[in-house]
């Protein structure tokens, strides 16, 4: 689905990642983790469009994609959410749904779709995005971006600063997704259990360099924890 193949990725002539390749498989969950300033968004951003790619390339579908615009990503079925619970504030929980499917053919029942997978929107449906908590956002986000249909989602940090309720809902919600087929998903991730158990495969990220990768499952935990302890 996704290849990114030996990729440095810089923020003017600071050089951020090094070399780095990740592979998500095709109906799979692959998972990016490490600790701050590992390069883990810069990584993710290269993958969206949203930072040039200085050497190395980027697949999708085996296409090469390394100098696509974002939108021409999206267009291909790639959906970001991004760190943060972002979301349209003012506008309510319903809105924010409505203004992404609009003009879609399946549009209502996508609507319907993405709440049946996170049953607690529907009793918000009324309320302000901003005045949710930060566990309902994030499912908001994550709905809205199931809405496009997408391929490809790319998760940054879901579950930062949400209730543990909340982060087994979403684990929950993209197995069952990846489970279907159709759906890759790429995530990156400081929950090492979360991130295990929902990635059949997991690379580690220190300063910009891949420290380690393997299979995902729970037998992986003490591995990415030495890993992330160097």
């Amino acid at each position: 689905m996704l290849v990114m193949e030996n990729v440095d990725v810089a923020y003017g002539r600071t050089v951020v990642c090094h070399g780095v390749s990740v592979e998500v498989p095709a109906d799979g969950v692959a998972a990016v983790m490490g600790h701050n300033g590992a390069g883990k968004t810069t990584l993710l951003r290269a993958a969206v469009g949203l930072l040039p790619v200085r050497s190395g390339r980027i697949l999708l579908d085996g296409e090469d994609v390394t100098g696509s615009a974002p939108h021409q990503r999206v267009r291909r079925g790639l959906a970001f959410v991004p760190q943060g619970q972002q979301s349209f504030g003012q506008m309510t929980t319903a809105e924010n749904l409505q203004v992404v499917a609009d003009g879609r053919r399946r549009g209502p029942a996508l609507i319907d779709e993405a709440l049946d997978l996170f049953p607690a929107l529907r009793g918000l449906l009324g309320r302000r995005a901003g005045l949710l908590s930060g566990g309902q956002r994030q499912q908001l986000a994550i709905a809205r971006a199931l809405i496009t249909e997408p391929r490809l989602l790319i998760l940054d940090e879901p579950t930062e600063g949400i209730q543990p309720s909340v982060v087994a809902e979403i684990e929950r919600t993209i197995l069952e997704l990846t489970q279907r087929g159709g759906l890759s998903v790429l995530l990156v991730e400081q929950h090492v259990g979360f991130a295990l158990h929902a990635a059949g495969r997991y690379y580690v990220l220190a300063s910009g360099r891949v420290t380690a990768e393997g299979s995902g499952g729970v037998g992986a935990a003490v591995d990415v924890r030495s890993a992330m302890a160097i």
